[in-house]
């Protein structure tokens, strides 16, 4: 049983149901798979094939070519189209993901919410397959041998707060919107910890957004947008926390309980963002799941986390380094950052860059000799776990 139809969920029943047609179903509140929309959709197509995913055609909203990157006085270009970036239409990719499991056997309720979670005792005691949980929801009450917790960012704020932050994204039609460029503004002052940001979605239209600790998003997101100086009309907005802590300490509550994607913060500390790793978590613990029923051996759920670990854990470790970074820098220092940035290491950059494993990007960006200096001023002797 999965509560939530996020990517994670979707992906998880999918390998689930893959070998030999096991039964298992998603339980996604929202009345819709995909909604509400509240993920800026940058991807991979690199990301998206270790997912097995081949997007739809109408679900590429953008083929991201450039990154304007902004510092309060100071600004540089990266170019993209190595990294073969797509911005991506989520409410379709998610349901595309779940046709995958469907097709494979798994069941998917949608406007069917998780109350309660409670394990029955086994009623033999070598079996250890021989065990099940009671699943209260609105639709009634369900017994499975497992229950993965997909439920997103909500989970993982109920025992740590310190992690979140406040964003605001609205969907905008507006003229200085470029088609194939995302732009990135860093301040300290509007957006402490984190940045505004423009995802574009077409011609004239996209995702805009911005994140910060302690502030009014929808005030620092009415900022940003007047402070081009042109008209723009709002037609959606979203309002939601995003968690930029990494992941927790236990990928497996109470034995037989998986936490995969938003809900174990498989998002990226430096973005938010979390397709790729998130879809992998739920992969990871689909096989997992798999190999522990198989096996009639319960720890074989423990190589989930081995294996995101072993995948993820060092980018993530240099991550939330980068996010310590940002988030005690002034804007003078941003400035001086900028300032550092050579020409030949944004088009080393271009050539080679991972967008899914960005920080060794980063470093190359920031690491001329003034660049270094600034940053072991903030991280000390730990800058050489960033720099490795």
């Amino acid at each position: 049983m999965i509560a939530g139809g996020s990517i994670s969920g979707l992906l998880a029943a999918r390998e689930i149901a893959a070998p030999g047609g096991r039964s298992v179903a998603v339980l996604e509140e929202d009345p819709e798979i995909g909604t509400p929309q509240h993920c800026g959709g940058l991807v991979s197509i690199d990301g998206l094939k270790n997912l097995g995913m081949v997007p739809a055609a109408n679900a590429i909203e953008s083929r991201i070519k450039e990154a304007k990157i902004f510092s309060p006085s100071h600004s540089f270009i990266l170019n993209t189209e190595a990294q073969k970036v797509i911005a991506l239409d989520r409410r379709l990719l998610d349901k595309q993901a779940a046709l995958q499991a469907q097709r494979l056997g798994a069941e998917i309720r949608t406007r069917c919410s998780v109350r309660s979670v409670s394990e029955n005792k086994p009623t033999l005691d070598h079996n250890q397959t021989d065990f099940s949980q009671t699943i209260k929801t609105s639709e009634g009450d369900f017994t499975c041998k497992f229950f993965i917790d997909a439920r997103g960012v909500a989970s993982v704020i109920q025992n740590k707060r310190e992690g979140i932050l406040q964003s605001a994204q609205y969907e905008v039609y507006a003229s200085w919107i470029e088609r194939e460029t995302v732009e990135v503004q860093f301040d300290s002052h509007k957006y402490p910890g984190f940045f505004g940001w423009i995802i574009p979605t077409g011609d004239g239209t996209g995702k805009v957004g911005v994140a910060g600790k302690g502030i009014n998003a929808a005030v620092a997101l009415k900022s940003y947008m007047d402070g081009k100086g042109e008209k723009y009309s709002v037609i959606r907005k979203v309002y939601a926390p995003i968690w930029v802590s990494g992941p927790i300490e236990n990928f497996i509550s109470a034995r037989r309980t998986i936490i995969i994607g938003d809900a174990a913060g498989q998002t990226k500390p430096t973005t938010a963002g979390g397709i790729y790793t998130c879809g992998m978590g739920g992969i990871l613990a689909g096989r997992a799941i798999s190999k522990a029923y198989e096996e009639n051996d319960i720890n074989k759920l423990w190589d989930y986390q081995k294996s995101w670990l072993a995948i993820f854990g060092g980018e993530f470790d240099k991550m939330l380094l980068a996010r310590r970074i940002l988030e005690r820098v002034d804007n003078k220092t941003l400035d001086e950052l900028f300032l550092s940035v050579s020409e030949s290491k944004l088009q080393e950059i271009s050539r080679v860059g991972e967008f899914d494993f960005h920080t060794a990007a980063l470093t190359k960006i920031f690491g001329s000799r003034h660049g270094v200096k600034i940053m072991k001023a903030i991280l000390g002797n730990e800058i050489r776990r960033l720099l490795s």
